[in-house]
Parts: C-alpha cells; sequence; structure tokens
C-alpha cells in the first residue's frame, strides 16, 4: 500500500507540473516564457552538474547494508551536499563575469541548490522505505511550488517574477521538509573519507551521464531559439516543457517502486532463470506504460492544443507535439531502460557513452531536419525524432548484454493503444471530436487490455507465489 501511495504521489505530481506549464505560459508573454523555459532547463543542469552525483551515490550505497553504517553514510551525503552546494554558489557568481545579470545567476544558483537539496532528501526518504513521509512531501513540494510560481507570475506577468516566486516556494517547502522530519535519524557519525571516494567514484561516473542526457533538450532549445527566434520557438519550447515531463514522471514512479527489488535480486542471487523473469517484467512494464503514456497524449493533444494552449504559442506547439512525444518515449527508453544491465554490472563505461550517443543523435537529428526540410518547428522536431530513434535502435545492444524473459502481451496491447489515437489525429481534418473520441475510445480501450493482461500476468502471479 505504501508503495501505491508513493506511485500516485509521482502521477499527482506529473499533474500539477502539466497544469502549471499552461497556466504560466497563460500568464508570460512568448519571449517571457522562452526565457522561463531556458532558465528551467539551465537551473536543472546546474542541480543535475552539482548534486547528482550524490544523489546516486545515496541510490547506490545508502542506508548501507552493514549494521549501523546509515549514520555513517548520511554524513558523507551531507559534506558532499554542503560541499557542492559551495560550488554551485562560486559558479553563479563567476557566470556574472559572462555577461549574465547577477539577479539571475543568484536565482538560478538558489534555485539548483534547493532543487539538489530536495531531490536528495526524497531520495533518501524512498530508501529507507519511508515511502508515507516520501508520499506526503513530494505530494506538498509539487503543490508549493506550483502556488509560488503562480502567486509570482500572476503578481507581475515577468519571468524575474515568476523565477522569484519558484524561489519562495522552495524555501517554504524546505521549511515544511525540515519540519516533518525534525525527529527521523538523529544519530551521529563522523565523516569517512574512503566513503566519500567510493561515493565520488561511483557517483561522478553515473551522473555524467545525467548530465548529458539533459544537455540533449538543452542543445534542442538552443537550436529552436537560434532558428526561429525566442517568440516563434516558444510554442515548441512549450511542447518539449509540458510533453516530456510525463514520461519523466511515470518512468522515475516505475523505478521508485521496482528498481531496488531488481538490484537486490541481482547481488544476492545473480542472472538466475527467476531473475531473468523479474527484469523481463520490470522492462516489460516501463515499456507498456510508456506507450500508454504516449496514448494519453496523442488522445487529447488537438483538444489541448486547441482550447487550453494560448492562441500565440498554439501554431507552434501542434507543430511540435507529435514530434516531441515521440522522441520523448524514444529516450525514456534509451535513458532509463535500455542501460539496466550497465548499471547492474557496472558497466559504467556503457551508461556514458549511451548517453552521449543519445545527445548528439538527439541534436544532429535536429539540424539535419532543418537543413533538408525547412527550419519549422515541425521538421526541426521531426528530425530530433529520428535522432533520438536511431540512439534508441543502437541501445538495444546494451540490453541485450543480461538475458530477460520479456512480458510481450500487455505490451503489445499498449501499442495497440497508442496506434489508435495517432491514427485518429491523422485524420483529424475531417473532425475534431470524431477524431478525438475514436482515439479516447480505442486507445483507452486497448490501453484497460493492456492493465488486465499485467495484472493477469504479473501481480496475480506474484501474489499466489
Amino acid at each position: 500500500m505504501a508503495k501505491i501511495i508513493a506511485l500516485a504521489a509521482y502521477f499527482y505530481q506529473a499533474a500539477v507540473a502539466f497544469g502549471l506549464l499552461i497556466a504560466v505560459a497563460h500568464l508570460l508573454s512568448p519571449a517571457d516564457y522562452a526565457a522561463y523555459s531556458l532558465f528551467i532547463s539551465i537551473s536543472q543542469f546546474a542541480a543535475i552538474f552539482c548534486f547528482e552525483w550524490v544523489r546516486f551515490a545515496c541510490s547506490r550505497f545508502y542506508p548501507g547494508q552493514a549494521p549501523g553504517s546509515e549514520a555513517a553514510e548520511r554524513t558523507a551525503l551531507s559534506v558532499e551536499f554542503a560541499a557542492c552546494s559551495v560550488i554551485c554558489i562560486l559558479a553563479a557568481v563567476a557566470s556574472t563575469f559572462f555577461a549574465v545579470p547577477k539577479e539571475i545567476a543568484v536565482l538560478g544558483g538558489l534555485v539548483a541548490i534547493f532543487q539538489g537539496g530536495s531531490d536528495l532528501h526524497l531520495t533518501m526518504l524512498r530508501f529507507r522505505q519511508e515511502f508515507r513521509a516520501f508520499s506526503r512531501l513530494q505530494g506538498s513540494r509539487a503543490t508549493i511550488l506550483a502556488v509560488g510560481t503562480l502567486g509570482g507570475a500572476a503578481m507581475m506577468p515577468s519571468f524575474a517574477y515568476t523565477v522569484a516566486g519558484l524561489l519562495a516556494g522552495y524555501v517554504a517547502y524546505s521549511a515544511l521538509a525540515m519540519f516533518l522530519t525534525r525527529n527521523s535519524l538523529r544519530e551521529a557519525a563522523g565523516l569517512q573519507l574512503p566513503l566519500v571516494r567510493k561515493h565520488f567514484i561511483y557517483g561522478s561516473v553515473a551522473a555524467g551521464a545525467s548530465v548529458i542526457g539533459l544537455l540533449a533538450p538543452l542543445g534542442l532549445k538552443s537550436i529552436l531559439t537560434a532558428a526561429l527566434g525566442a517568440g516563434g520557438a516558444a510554442g515548441a519550447l512549450l511542447a518539449l516543457d509540458l510533453l516530456q515531463r510525463p514520461f519523466v514522471l511515470i518512468v522515475s514512479a516505475l523505478q521508485a517502486i521496482q528498481y531496488p527489488d531488481v538490484v537486490a535480486t541481482y547481488d544476492r542471487e545473480g542472472a538466475t532463470a527467476a531473475f531473468r523473469r523479474q527484469l523481463g517484467g520490470y522492462y516489460s512494464l516501463l515499456t507498456g506504460f510508456t506507450l500508454m503514456t504516449a496514448a494519453g497524449i496523442f488522445a487529447l493533444l488537438q483538444p489541448v492544443g486547441h482550447f487550453v494552449i494560448t492562441q500565440g504559442l498554439r501554431d507552434g506547439f501542434l507543430s511540435a507535439a507529435p514530434f516531441v512525444t515521440g522522441l520523448s518515449v524514444c529516450r525514456a527508453l534509451t535513458l532509463n531502460m535500455l542501460p539496466t544491465p550497465a548499471h547492474l554490472r557496472h558497466r559504467l563505461l556503457a551508461i556514458f557513452l549511451l548517453a552521449v550517443v543519445d545527445c548528439a543523435l538527439l541534436n544532429a537529428g535536429a539540424l539535419a531536419g532543418g537543413y533538408l526540410g525547412s527550419f519549422s518547428d515541425g521538421a526541426l522536431m521531426a528530425g530530433a525524432m529520428v535522432g533520438a530513434l536511431i540512439a534508441m535502435v543502437i541501445g538495444v545492444k546494451v540490453l541485450m548484454a543480461l538475458p530477460f524473459d520479456f512480458v510481450w502481451q500487455p505490451v503489445v496491447l499498449s501499442a495497440a493503444g497508442l496506434t489508435v489515437p495517432v491514427l485518429a489525429t491523422a485524420g483529424f481534418d475531417y473532425s475534431l471530436w470524431i477524431s478525438v473520441g475514436t482515439g479516447m475510445a480505442g486507445g483507452a480501450a486497448f490501453c484497460l487490455l493492456g492493465l488486465y493482461s499485467y495484472f493477469v500476468k504479473m501481480i496475480r502471479r506474484q501474489a499466489i507465489s
């Protein structure tokens, strides 16, 4: 039950993020929204660059296997986070020497620190199996950040006030998190340098792949802005911001409740027949739910584009959105599912190279789409989707490094659930409501069959065994 509540918290966060982006896009001008979008991407990049290695170390080593190791691990992680916070502030100050306004540099550095700190704290709660506290804080963070961001944008619909509201939300959430977990784990321990060294070696290599993974959409946003201008690219940027988030959050939710068991089984038993079934079931869940997410997006794409997205962003959004959905499916699988054998076997070079290939092909594909077609929203995004698809095909070789027994039936049904709204969307010119109705009804029917197949083939079988 606690894991189900944690999964629900991820879905709630996805829904809040979806509504927040739409609301901010309505409140800000296209140019201000483009600046806000780039600021969020840059601050996320800074948070990953400075703190992701600490979070990776936490997910691999915390709370420790030996009795009494939790306090030592927590002390090492806390010192590592504090040191990286100082580095983040120094980097923000240094950016002012490269024509970055002081206010933006300070806001960006603080947002990155608060994001990195809250992510690390939530990761520690999850790996301590404190799913109720994790779920409560995960949902609270999404709500408080949305309220702060919208409050700043409503007070003054400008880029600076919106970002200031976001920072105020992080401050309020941090105070709440400290209050709710004030009585948790007071045992102290001294700093052990071998732990820090172990964390850094593993975490820095794994986090390097995450940094490169974030460079891919950041580079794509830069290409769009350079080719179309800040105002002209705002619709495509909104599509990128809006449609990638559900995939990231749903895959993260599934990993949060399934991946620790996969790691524990592999470390304990190795690549046994039972592990192959468990690994194949994990892959099937990631693939099927990713396809179901894409099916839901395609089913709602036209009505959301015409009745929710502001008129100034509508054309760019609708041109880019189908291709953004396609590249999001590919990247969700490339960056999360395909490198799983490399993570399990500590083949960190393979993880790193796969992220490099994804980043390079995504942006090269966008440039190729612009040169071969036209430098428009649709052409650039179509090229990026092709590049992401090629990277996914290359990554299958990494996936095959460990044998697994894939559960095919629910994935096939999920793929059918995606195909129906895609074909219905292609026939939108005939009738909006016929297209939407057909896509929603057909997609929902196949996806429900896929969910039932998961229940029969995996969940009920595990309960019986």
